[in-house]
């Protein structure tokens, strides 16, 4: 049994609102005591926190890699160094592998093989459709049964609308979590850019901000008719806030999450054809920003993820609309986050909440808390120091980081999980 003290720490925890100097213990992997004001009890190793915050470790719930199929992208073991190195202790791998992670034995590989790498904890989203082909459905409770611990198509969207309420349908009698990412096919096929001044200045294929409505409004209305738990995946404008609003307001089981890259940046960042602002959903205007940042503020959007997906240079490198959409962001999630308590006024509870505790109610996990056992997934950090973002000295195998150069607030010291130290 292994014992371990965080001293002088400031707890941080989402969970029972506490913000205190005080003390943590750890017992066998777990938190056995967590008290303001206090100090450590005599011969057990400490953790001197110099009044640093301590917090639980993050949860991002989209984490793209390459393993397996495109292992030069990323391999779930340079995404975990960078993971531990962001101060996340569980990722969530998505399903957009070659093969796709569509039946059990795939689910039951990514979570051996992140646990054989031992250092943080790798779950598996399942996909929805087999090979994500958007037309055969997946064998859903199975992958279920072998851990997955929600179900979605990634990037691409299930076109088809009888196909989506099967899915739905049989998703809701093991009540199994399906993802959509709501993004109108027909408008938004082969755009890269968001419909406005900026993309029409740049001469970039363009869709309507709205075309994220349109599909989730139809989502919603298969929610609403199957009764399935419905998480919106990557939600990027305001307009979309309102139906989801709405369907709240009926009854329906749905959450939202968010990318830190829509909440940081917008459509001008683009810039002169920057391609590592080249995201998938596009950036947006800054008033879909400040909508997005008040929604998280408000406890409306419940996740902030890092929206992870690696790119190598020869696939960025490209002319705007031929490079690869997505940015790698595990290691840079907690510093980007720690903007809205400094430029937006959120508390930091309010920051850290969706990369915690939010996920981990999402998906049912024990972690994402400082309480009386659950487990000593941990990071320290100091909200304050200032850090300038190099992407050349990122832990991911890829080095496509929109935070290139930028200058943060925020400093990862270490983090733990299961009470072992695995960066810092």
């Amino acid at each position: 049994m292994t014992v371990l003290a965080f001293v002088n720490a400031r707890l941080l925890d989402p969970a029972s609102g506490l913000d205190a100097v005080g003390a943590l213990l750890v017992e066998d992997g777990r938190i056995v005591d967590v008290a303001a004001g206090a100090a450590a009890p005599d011969g057990v190793e400490t953790v001197d926190a110099a009044g640093l915050c301590l917090a639980p470790g993050l949860i991002d719930v989209r984490v793209k890699t390459g393993e397996p199929g495109a292992e030069p992208k990323e391999t779930l073991k340079s995404a975990g160094l960078a993971a531990a190195a962001g101060g996340v202790t569980t990722m969530v791998v998505q399903p957009d592998t070659d093969p796709a992670v569509d039946d059990p034995a795939m689910v039951d590989f990514i979570h051996r093989r992140g646990a054989a790498l031992d250092r943080v904890r790798v779950l598996a989203a399942g996909a929805l459709t087999r090979g994500r082909d958007g037309t055969h459905m997946a064998e859903i409770g199975l992958m279920q049964e072998a851990g997955a611990v929600y179900f979605t198509d990634g990037d691409r969207v299930v076109v088809n609308s009888r196909t989506l309420h099967r899915v739905m349908t049989y998703a809701s009698a093991f009540d199994a979590l399906v993802a959509c990412r709501p993004a109108e096919p027909w408008l938004s096929e082969g755009a890269v850019a968001t419909s406005g001044e900026m993309a029409s200045r740049l001469g970039l294929s363009a869709a309507p901000a709205l075309a994220e409505r349109m599909q989730l409004d139809r989502d919603l209305a298969l929610v609403e008719l199957t009764g399935a738990r419905l998480l919106v995946d990557l939600i990027s404008t305001e307009a979309a806030l309102g139906s989801l609003d709405r369907a709240r307001a009926r009854g329906l089981e749905v959450s939202a999450s968010v990318s830190i890259n829509h909440l940081c940046f917008n459509a001008l960042d683009v810039g002169d054809w920057r391609t590592f602002y080249r995201l998938d959903p596009p950036l947006r205007a800054e008033s879909d920003r400040l909508a997005l940042i008040e929604a998280v503020r408000e406890g409306r959007i419940e996740v902030v993820t890092s929206a992870h997906a690696p790119a190598p240079a020869e696939d960025k490198r490209r002319p705007f609309a031929e490079a690869a959409p997505g940015a790698v962001g595990l290691e840079t999630l907690l510093a980007a986050a720690l903007t809205l308590h400094h430029e937006h006024e959120l508390t930091l509870l309010e920051v850290l909440r969706p990369l915690t505790l939010g996920p981990a109610e999402l998906l049912g996990l024990d972690g994402g808390r400082l309480t009386v056992g659950a487990p000593a997934d941990l990071v320290l950090f100091d909200p304050s120091a200032p850090v300038v973002i190099d992407a050349d000295a990122l832990r991911s195998k890829s080095k496509n980081s929109p935070f290139d150069g930028r200058r943060l607030q925020g400093k990862v010291i270490g983090t733990w999980v299961g009470g072992r130290r695995v960066h810092g």
